[in-house]
């Protein structure tokens, strides 16, 4: 078992604090009324939402290991732990991550977790800290890793150091980069067009450490406009449960009212903003965080880009 990997997390805990601070210095010091900013209570909730994921990590961990640990033992294969095979596990970590982000974004019980992240009116370093507490849903796009031969502690510290990378590009104080910086790498310009809930920016940029995934697949779209972030739909609540659980507790209301299997199965695994078509489509349903005027809307709709991975 690799025992000589750092714990990137923990030891990247002072970098976090120090650039959350430096990040609310520079808009004291250089106010930007066009920027979201920070804001006392949202920051609050962010930072607890942080606090709780680590707890809960901790125990969605105890089965899903166990269920990694007993693929890795059936297979034959191994990838040894050295510094020239770490690269390779940290980009096939990533492009599995994509697919994962991606599937969080079109598949409503997968959204249901990720919603927590998107669930912030504000764009700042505490909106990184916003994590889910239900991270159970995202294991199986990691098991061909596993069944590869990458040891699970090699995969746990390759999506630790995914995760690290991505706490800096939550951020509206740094603009553009240098172009070939842009073009292979997930930056806060491409991540600000991620969290925008503009109908043009909607499911795109799903990169974690790289934007090439995106380029290669036709979720990619360049940030132009100002980004207005949060839901379609926002949910207006600091409360932590309420922000962990709001997604959750709209799909068992729409299964509740549900009229076939059909529809249930639809409602679940369908896009976040899925109607039947027997339903009337005015009005929207509490959780249809992606449905604007009654009509399901997606980036990755035929009419503005390629469909997304099939539900």
């Amino acid at each position: 078992m690799p025992s000589n990997l750092p714990d990137v997390v923990l030891w990247s805990v002072p970098a976090f604090v120090l650039l959350t601070v430096v990040e609310m210095v520079s808009y004291r010091l250089h106010p930007d009324e066009k920027a979201a900013g920070y804001a006392a209570k949202d920051a609050a909730t962010s930072i607890t939402m942080g606090l709780g994921s680590l707890v809960f990590d901790a125990l969605w961990k105890i089965p899903i290991v166990a269920v990694y640990a007993a693929v890795y033992e059936l297979t034959p294969l191994r990838v040894p732990l050295h510094w020239w095979t770490l690269v390779p596990m940290l980009l096939a970590q990533d492009f599995c991550y994509y697919w994962s982000h991606r599937g969080r974004h079109v598949i409503r019980i997968l959204w249901a977790c990720h919603v927590v992240h998107h669930s912030s009116r504000k764009f700042n370093l505490t909106t990184a800290l916003r994590q889910p507490w239900t991270t159970w849903t995202i294991w199986p796009f990691y098991l061909p890793l596993i069944a590869l031969g990458v040891h699970p502690a090699a995969l746990a510290f390759c999506s630790s150091a995914n995760l690290v990378y991505q706490f800096w590009i939550h951020t509206e104080r740094i603009g553009k980069l240098p172009r070939p910086v842009e073009f292979v790498f997930n930056t806060p310009s491409h991540h600000r067009v991620h969290h925008a809930s503009q109908g043009s920016y909607l499911d795109r940029n799903f990169g974690g450490i790289l934007i090439v995934w995106d380029r290669l697949f036709g979720s990619f779209v360049p940030e132009t406009d100002r980004c207005v972030f949060g839901l379609t739909k926002n949910i207006d609540t600091y409360n932590p449960l309420r922000v962990a659980t709001h997604e959750y507790v709209a799909i068992a209301r729409d299964l509740r009212r549900a009229r076939s299997w059909r529809e249930r199965g639809g409602r679940i695994f369908r896009g976040p903003g899925w109607q039947p078509a027997d339903r009337p489509q005015g009005g929207r349903q509490l959780g249809d965080d992606r449905l604007r005027g009654g009509e399901p809307v997606s980036a990755l709709s035929p009419s503005s880009g390629p469909a997304g991975p099939p539900a």
